[in-house]
């Protein structure tokens, strides 16, 4: 994709993108003078959804709805991308936080602008959809080890949904058994549950309608072959052009293996830079493994004294 394709890679560098967790009101604004504010024009007509407005002037209530922070976020984050390649700065390797890997497919030129966009609506509306079907919630988990994690098992209606970190987990599952994994957390082996403000049971089979949906947005697809390596959530491995579509479909409804994913970066990965909104990643990665540099690009400001 010829978006993508602005100047050479650094071999050294992982453009981290991140999940819609990161989008907060107004997170736009810093951004809104650059040059390539104009992506956002784009995606908007893409998608058929003001992501301008979403992103200056939306509520927070507004901004954090599912559907709509996914294309808040996947704008944002593209706008920063492009601001570092700008620069000369482009990451040979990317690596996405469930919405984020969508970004990050389109970044590296997997996906055309469009189709990224067109692909973040269809889940987001399908997995706002799910969530009224399939009501649920999701619990993150900290200071749980091995036999912690186990135990997790033996409960029915919960799922691991996310694996941040060496005793970091985030579990999807009904309302009822999340209630039930709050009073007894401590007994399981986990130090402290903590209730995410999100709308749905995600990447768990709560979400098998959505999966669905995705899937016909996904075989109306063109998947282009790159340069950058990017490391799929599910498996933790780099993939071919043609594979992606079935694993974003799999994503949906399976663990997002950050903590797998992160470790896989290749040996000369020594630096990170995450795009807007967030610097969630950035901490996540730090616990995993040694960088010898961390960057996040949270405004204009920072990528101009970025590396």
């Amino acid at each position: 994709m010829a978006d993508a394709d602005l100047t050479a890679l650094r071999s050294n560098l992982v453009g981290l993108f991140p999940g819609q967790g990161s989008i907060a009101p107004a997170a736009g604004a810093p951004w809104r003078e650059s040059p390539h504010w104009p992506l956002v024009a784009r995606i908007s007509e893409a998608s058929g959804v003001d992501v301008g407005h979403l992103l200056l002037d939306a509520d927070e209530a507004e901004v954090i709805r599912t559907d709509n922070a996914q294309l808040a976020t996947f704008a944002l984050s593209l706008v920063a991308f492009y601001s570092l390649a700008e620069r000369g700065i482009r990451p040979s390797v990317h690596l996405g936080h469930s919405l984020g890997e969508f970004t990050a497919l389109t970044a590296a030129g997997i996906l055309e602008l469009e189709d990224g966009a067109r692909l973040i609506a269809a889940r987001g509306a399908a997995m706002a959809r799910a969530a009224t079907e399939q009501a649920g919630s999701m619990v993150a988990l900290m200071g749980g080890d091995d036999d912690a994690r186990r135990a997790l098992g033996d409960l029915a209606d919960l799922w691991v949904a996310n694996i941040n970190g060496t005793g970091q987990i985030v579990v999807s599952g009904t309302r009822a058994a999340l209630d039930g994994l709050l009073e007894r957390h401590r007994e399981l082996g986990w130090r402290r549950a903590t209730p995410l403000p999100v709308g749905g049971a995600f990447h768990s089979p709560l979400m098998a309608s959505a999966q669905r949906d995705l899937d016909e947005a996904l075989a109306r697809v063109t998947w282009h072959e790159s340069d950058v390596v990017v490391i799929a959530n599910v498996d933790a491995s780099a993939h071919r052009a043609a594979e992606w579509s079935a694993l974003l479909s799999r994503q949906l409804t399976e663990p997002v293996d950050f903590l797998g994913a992160t470790l896989a970066l290749p040996a000369g990965v020594d630096t990170s830079v995450e795009m807007a909104p967030g610097a969630v990643l950035t901490g996540l990665c730090k616990r995993i493994r040694e960088f010898e540099a961390q960057v996040v690009l949270a405004d204009p400001e920072a990528v101009e004294g970025a590396l």
